[in-house]
């Protein structure tokens, strides 16, 4: 179970996958994707064009706030060889910033030249609940191009909420493995009951660990947070790659410091402009449109458990469904040190999870044929293990906790109850026969929050600010491809550039069209043309 909303990147077996919680509407015609919502989805789409527009903040900085605009960061070594770290503060509310403050972790790796260095490079591998030092100390500070490494410090903060930045924490490790494989299909009055009282009793845990923060982990605040960074690190613009829900998170900082926004890559960008339901309903899309690409794929091989040459991908999401059905009553082993089974909860996320990179595909296929076919659930309860970021002695991060406590501040609930969420069934099954049904019921989650939303559905313009890149792939999962047309309607200066292609965003994924064109706009500032299309 989890909060639908945007990205984390994960270790699936050998493979590096980018995961979200974002959401899908429906894929355009021109992507080959049909409309699994009809009229209804037109009609959502066209409100999210009146949606407010995020108003941008004053150019100068309030006196209230100079204290941390000034402050100084005392580097010291992290422990990881070539890394810095540092404790950045930033005020816990921006409306009373005299209030009390939040400390948040803060890595750099310093250009390693040669050439003119070119002022520091923030990344987000998004979630919400991602941790960025972790990302980069792990990918983006060995793993970015050389180019780019030598011209710019790459830094990471954990947004507040998140890893080590006074984390949320909302349920100990037994307790969250109880909560994974709680039952989201429910069939009667008492596995619905049993439902309630887990979204329930997690929130509970998240409201008890951090009354006072859980008030203030919004993606605005977050933005707010890398505009002291920015300012701090000595940069007169902030210069940003984010991935997933890091395109939100940095489609929020342009809209509120468009004049402060510099060099900003947008990959697998989000939609501001929906409502939570229309996003988890279009992300419910978007997972069948992988997996379609899956099992077209699974069924021309030899190892395919879903079917064989001739076996439409239609009738391998029968297959798929029918498996999760039998799971409903019969969990399959897992030779799990903690006794734990494969699931129909653990198994949907196990699947999903290899949806976001086509690289996982093989491990997939080789998961299910092992549960399917030889009573053997070790492999998907890995990949659902994985999404989870549980570890092999049974603690999980604080990824999921900080993912719910972000989605449930950001926007109002996709649902309000559990007879809502049944009446909007037909449209999330019709999305996708094989994970509508659970994906409505884990959108439920945020109906029993203890804190109130303070966000809502807006359009992010930026007006003023440079050129910005937003990207899109074709055949994302779990950032559609029409959110990241959207967006680059949205912004007034973007640049959209589009990836043909599977997998969850696009830099750094193996194509040099794309990774040459983010390249030369990061380097030379130089943003590709609008509508560049790279396969």
């Amino acid at each position: 179970m989890h909060t639908r909303r945007s990205l984390r990147r994960i270790r699936t077996g050998t493979t590096a996958a980018l995961l979200t919680a974002a959401l899908l509407l429906t894929a355009c015609s021109a992507e080959g994707a049909s409309n699994p919502a009809g009229t209804a989805a037109e009609a959502a789409r066209a409100s999210a064009t009146t949606a407010p527009v995020l108003a941008a903040l004053p150019r100068s900085v309030p006196s209230a706030l100079a204290p941390y605009y000034g402050q100084k960061l005392r580097w010291r070594d992290c422990g990881v060889p070539g890394f810095q770290c540092a404790t950045l503060k930033a005020p816990l509310d921006y409306a009373k910033p005299s209030g009390g403050d939040v400390r948040l972790a803060v890595a750099r790796k310093r250009a390693t030249g040669p050439g003119k260095r070119l002022g520091s490079l923030l990344v987000n591998p998004g979630g919400p609940g991602g941790s960025a030092v972790g990302y980069l100390q792990q990918y983006a500070g060995i793993g970015y191009p050389a180019e780019v490494r030598a011209r710019y410090d790459m830094v990471a903060v954990d947004p507040r909420g998140v890893a080590r930045s006074e984390p949320v924490k909302c349920l100990d490790g037994p307790k969250m493995d109880a909560y994974t494989q709680t039952d989201v299909t429910p069939d009667d009055d008492k596995e619905t009951r049993a439902l309630v009282d887990a979204y329930k009793g997690f929130a509970e845990g998240c409201g008890a660990s951090a009354p006072k923060l859980l008030r203030h982990v919004s993606t605005v605040e977050t933005a707010r947070d890398m505009d002291i960074l920015r300012a701090v690190l000595g940069d007169g613009k902030l210069t940003y790659v984010g991935a997933s829900y890091g395109t939100f998170l940095g489609a929020t900082y342009a809209g509120l410091f468009p004049h402060r926004a510099g060099r900003l890559v947008l990959d697998g960008a989000m939609d501001p402009s929906l409502s939570a339901r229309r996003l988890n309903l279009e992300q419910t899309a978007g997972f069948e449109t992988a997996f379609q690409s899956f099992a077209r794929d699974c069924v021309q091989r030899s190892d395919c458990p879903l079917g064989g040459p001739g076996t439409t991908p239609a009738r391998a999401g029968r297959n798929l469904k029918a498996f999760f059905d039998r799971l409903d009553t019969r969990p399959v082993p897992a030779d799990d040190s903690a006794g734990r089974g494969l699931t129909e909860s653990l198994a949907t996320i196990g699947v999903i999870t290899a949806m976001y990179d086509e690289g996982a595909w093989q491990q997939l296929r080789e998961a299910l044929t092992a549960a399917m076919k030889r009573n053997d659930g070790a492999g998907l309860l890995a990949l659902a293990d994985g999404y989870y970021e549980r570890g092999p002695d049974g603690a999980y991060s604080n990824l999921m906790s900080a993912n719910a406590a972000v989605n449930c501040l950001d926007l109002p609930a996709a649902f309000s109850s559990p007879e809502d969420v049944r009446k909007g069934l037909p449209a999330f099954e019709k999305a996708s026969p094989a994970f509508g049904e659970s994906l409505a019921w884990a959108s439920l989650s945020c109906a029993y929050w203890p804190v109130e939303p303070t966000g809502q559905p807006h359009r992010i313009q930026a007006k003023g600010a440079a050129p910005i890149v937003v990207v899109g792939t074709t055949r994302d999962p779990a950032t559609p491809y029409r959110w990241a047309r959207s967006l680059a309607r949205q912004l007034s200066s973007a640049h959209l550039l589009t990836y043909d292609g599977d997998g969850h965003t696009a830099y750094g994924r193996g194509s040099s069209c794309i990774d040459s064109a983010i390249n030369a706009y990061l380097l030379r500032g130089t943003p590709p043309a609008d509508g560049k299309r790279c396969s």
